[in-house]
């Protein structure tokens, strides 16, 4: 295309815009959704919008590393830059080949995104972001670069200008102007420079060896050493405030080699394999941690089932809850405070919002158990991915150095979702079976989202990731470190590359220093109908892996029971009435004692139930010890009697009660003698209970009727409860839906604003609104009906807001117009009095 044929350069980034097409506008508004919330009226407003501080920082901060470093680059380059200078900034003298190659990419990106417009000739970053990114004393730029020699000489009187420049070696001029560009320009001419520094002491070059990679400032005394003074006289440093010096900009690029940066980072870090496993080895390892998983939710919330802790008034769990919770479970704290917070993210578990306010499972739990083990989990790690809850956080301190609890305020980070979705996604990328190393993760993330002022401290998205690793592996999303074949479902990712030759390990499980020198296409986060799917795939992949509940124990001689697997709901339930759980893990045992045997016979069974019940689900014989215990409980139970006076207990067999009299056990319980069969006590029914039953006897309760109570543990059940909403980070991304309307309405607000007015017509200047008589827009309305013409209009709605239109009238009767507004991209009718004005559009006007 020669140069007369060349569109002409656009002068802003609204002109930019307004010659995109709609598929790089939808980029740039799906990269930065902030920009259409709300919509902006024009093209005009978009690139202001674009420009602003707030949007600028959102968007710096979500650049890879080599994309900011070339948008770093920028802010110290000249204003507007060319090409070439950008890419000597980035890849130095040498010419760096992965920079030089990676470079464009990263410019488009930048482009894409509205922080760079212009074409190669003439490349501008926005304002807000060169302010942002240049280097000033109080905002020292990443690259280590200190102003340049016109401003780090702006406030120089003209001797001294003189006198450098006399000093280096230049022609003396009475025009600072012209003696600071000489000055600059000898800094940057590699060869006059480089004779230059030949001359240079060694020790002075230690100085500038000290400073050219930043801080570029430095301390100086009034009387300066002969090697300061030495590069203060030739203006390789200069004096920016009494006792401060600075090392110029373009000294500091003749020393690097042309580098802004000392290590241009092109290319991301590779996540590294650690070790290896045969496929089936992991799918088996997370199936077994998924199955673990959910027996630990259900122990939970079976432990909470009659209610749970109390409701701290600042909300969450108390410290010692949690620890109580921890040893129930059989965790570390922290593992317990992610099992509650998972319960709580899948909205298992809320608050009751009783007056004494406690945790308790909500109506949801009860459906979940019923539904098959393979869709409970994939409820569970859906509720996970999707969480901005942050269980890694509870025992931490908030800004205002409160302990942050389970369950309560300040959990929530916004950006976990987003680091938890990547993470696996990086593991999808590896081979079948790789497990990664868990650096070479935290690396590639950094690079993906630079800390700004590199702070470890408050590398959150790394703590993130590291939790992500452990969590994943305790739902059994990975197994053995590598993703597994339901997590990678879960993702909706393709199947796993193939493993390379030298990767293949000389056994199960062998580990291997592999490093696997690949990049992969980024997996999109799932729209929620999409994840759906995909967790649905992953719990049909994930069945057959489950073991099957068992409908049978093995009974023994000591009064245990041993169930070898999971156990089919009834049975277990029942077991648990019956036994007391003993030891877990890939068999659970069960003992009986006469504690327990009661519990089920306060519950309703009777002694022959209980038989039969064994004799039905043991694989053994019922030994008989266990036989006996229950005959010798049962033959106890309701022996005596205990019901509501303040409390009595009677019993037919009176020698009992004169026993029960005689021990000192009884002394608290304030029992006298009503009758030979009767005695009447001081403590409430239940605490008669309790102690009597301390004492070795089996009581019953009996209501005022004289029968039997049969008690039974009642759950303790919330009102329906929604789990928590997860709290976005900023607005979200626009479907496809909302993004054609925004660029629909975007373009015709653009065309209402830009399009040429006839000479004449009473349009209005900056922007307002066109001002026309209530007879005069009549009668052009009318006019436009017979020609078919389309006008520009000022209209005002409802609610007072102000906009410019484009419409085509069709109708206009009663007080209203009707037209085609192009605004809008429909017909629509308008009020003639809310119309502010009207003028005609150019004959020629696109």
């Amino acid at each position: 295309m020669s140069t007369e044929d060349r569109p002409p350069a656009p002068r802003s980034l609204a002109e930019e815009l307004r010659a995109r097409g709609d598929a790089s506008l939808g980029a740039l508004l799906r990269s930065r959704p902030d920009l259409i919330t709300p919509v902006p009226t024009d093209l005009t407003q978009l690139a202001t919008r674009a420009g602003t501080r707030a949007s600028v920082v959102r968007a710096l901060e979500r650049l890879d590393r080599f994309a900011l470093q070339t948008a770093e680059a920028l802010a110290v380059a000249a204003d507007p830059a060319v090409y070439g200078e950008l890419l000597g900034l980035m890849a130095g003298d040498d010419g760096d080949p992965a920079v030089v190659a990676a470079l464009p990419h990263a410019l488009d990106g930048l482009r894409e995104q509205a922080l760079v417009w212009g074409d190669d000739d003439r490349l501008r970053l926005v304002r807000t972001a060169r302010e942002l990114l240049a280097p000033s004393p109080q905002h020292p730029s990443p690259t280590g670069l200190g102003p340049t020699v016109q401003e780090a000489t702006a406030g120089m009187s003209p001797g001294r200008i003189q006198e450098i420049v006399t000093a280096a070696g230049l022609a003396s001029t009475h025009d600072s102007v012209s003696a600071v560009t000489a000055l600059a320009g000898l800094f940057t001419d590699r060869a006059r420079m480089a004779a230059l520094l030949a001359d240079a002491p060694a020790d002075s070059l230690d100085v500038l060896e000290r400073l050219v990679w930043g801080p570029p400032y430095g301390q100086v005394t009034a009387d300066p050493a002969p090697r300061l003074r030495w590069l203060l006289d030739r203006g390789l440093l200069l004096p920016t405030a009494p006792g401060t010096v600075v090392l110029p900009r373009e000294v500091a690029l003749h020393l690097r080699r042309g580098l802004a940066h000392r290590t241009p980072e092109p290319v991301p870090p590779v996540v590294e394999t650690a070790a290896v496993h045969r496929p089936q080895v992991v799918d088996s390892a997370a199936a077994g941690q998924a199955y673990t998983a959910l027996a630990t939710v259900e122990e939970l919330l079976k432990d909470w089932d009659e209610g749970g802790p109390a409701v701290l008034r600042a909300g969450g769990l108390s410290v010692r809850d949690l620890k109580r919770t921890a040893v129930a479970l059989d965790v570390p704290e922290p593992a317990a405070a992610f099992w509650v917070e998972l319960a709580y993210a899948a909205g298992l578990i809320a608050s009751d919002g009783e007056a004494d306010e406690r945790y308790a499972a909500t109506p949801a739990y009860d459906e979940w158990l019923e539904l098959p083990a393979a869709e409970r989990w994939s409820l569970l790690v859906t509720a996970w991915l999707a969480a901005t809850r942050t269980a890694g956080l509870v025992g931490g301190r908030d800004a205002k150095d409160r302990t942050l609890s389970a369950l309560g305020p300040g959990l929530d980070r916004s950006a976990a979702p987003e680091v938890r979705h990547r993470v696996l996604a990086l593991l999808a990328g590896l081979p079948e079976g790789a497990a990664p190393a868990a650096g070479s993760v935290l690396a590639r993330l950094r690079w993906e989202r630079p800390l700004r002022g590199d702070r470890r401290e408050d590398d959150l998205r790394g703590r993130l990731a590291e939790w992500t690793l452990s969590e994943a592996e305790q739902l059994g999303v990975t197994g053995r470190g590598a993703l597994s074949a339901q997590g990678r479902a879960l993702l909706g990712a393709p199947a796993a590359p193939a493993p390379a030759p030298e990767t293949e390990p000389a056994g199960p499980g062998d580990k291997l220093p592999v490093h696997h020198h690949h990049r992969t296409t980024p997996l999109a986060p799932l729209s929620p109908a999409e994840q759906a799917v995909a967790s649905a795939a992953a719990a049909r992949l994930l069945a057959p892996l489950l073991p099957e509940p068992l409908d049978h124990v093995l009974l023994q001689a000591d009064l245990t029971a041993v169930a070898p697997g999971p156990l089919q709901r009834p049975l277990a339930d029942m077991l648990g009435v019956l036994a007391d759980v003993e030891s877990k893990g890939g068999a659970t045992v069960y003992r009986f004692t006469p504690g327990s045997v009661r519990r089920a016979l306060d519950a309703g069974q009777a002694a022959s139930d209980l038989h039969a019940f064994l004799a039905t689900h043991s694989r053994t014989p019922v030994p008989q010890p266990l036989a006996y215990l229950i005959d010798d409980v049962a033959r106890r139970h309701g022996h005596l009697r205990v019901g509501a006076a303040s409390a009595y207990v009677r019993c037919d067999d009176d020698a009992v009660l004169s026993e029960i009299l005689a021990d000192k056990r009884a002394a608290g319980l304030g029992l006298r003698r009503l009758a030979p069969t009767v005695l009447a006590a001081q403590a409430d029914p239940a605490g008669l209970l309790e102690g009597l039953r301390s004492m070795g006897f089996a009581p019953a309760a009996e209501s005022a009727e004289g029968d039997v109570l049969i008690t039974r543990a009642l759950a303790h059940r919330t009102p329906p409860r929604t789990a928590p909403e997860p709290v976005p980070d900023g607005p979200p991304v626009p479907d496809d839906t909302l993004l054609a309307a925004a660029l629909r309405a975007i373009r015709a607000g653009d065309l209402a604003s830009t399009t040429p007015r006839k000479p004449g017509a009473v349009p209005a200047a900056n922007g307002e609104l066109p001002r026309t008589g209530a007879a005069e827009t009549l009668a052009t309305m009318q006019a436009a009906v017979l020609t078919g013409e389309t006008l520009w209009i000022g209209y005002v709605n409802a609610e007072g807001a102000a906009s410019q239109r484009v419409v085509a009238p069709i109708r206009v009767e009663g007080g209203f117009v009707t037209a085609y507004d192009h605004t809008a991209d429909e017909v629509r009718t308008y009020p003639l009095h809310r119309i502010t004005g009207v003028a005609e559009l150019a004959d020629d006007a696109g």
